[in-house]
């Protein structure tokens, strides 16, 4: 195994703003990592209304484990009525949702939703088929 692959997921940091989860990713989202980072995603969008931002700028290369962790985290989100966001500007990222036919399945931004840049806003609680 190259020593350069991350031996768990490519996880930098987790922060958590006004009530988003921000989850930083960096590295090799391939078949590798896609274990633990499923776990850990499992984990974040457990909850009733998960407001869910990953940011994958720091991802240099994903493969199909790593679209599939993506989606799966998108699919446990809209199962308990939350929201999940990803954070990209790679052209090449891009590209590989469009041939996937997942480009309009994903909330992308180029850079931090603006709720985040701003801050905590005043919060709403909707409750909709959740328990907590």
């Amino acid at each position: 195994m190259d020593e350069t692959h991350p031996t768990g997921a490519p996880e930098r940091g987790l922060g958590i703003v006004g009530g988003t989860t921000l989850v930083e990713l960096r590295g090799e989202l391939d078949v590798l990592a896609a274990p633990s980072l499923a776990a850990r995603l499992d984990k974040l969008t457990g909850s009733c209304r998960p407001d869910v931002v990953l940011d994958l700028r720091g991802v240099s290369f994903i493969d199909c484990s790593g679209l599939g962790v993506l989606c799966r985290a998108r699919n446990r989100v809209l199962a308990r009525w939350g929201r999940l966001r990803l954070i990209s500007d790679d052209p090449e990222f891009l590209r590989i949702l469009r041939y996937a036919r997942l480009a309009d399945v994903f909330e992308v931004h180029a850079g931090p939703p603006v709720t985040l840049r701003l801050g905590p806003s005043p919060a709403v609680t909707v409750r909709h088929g959740c328990s907590t």
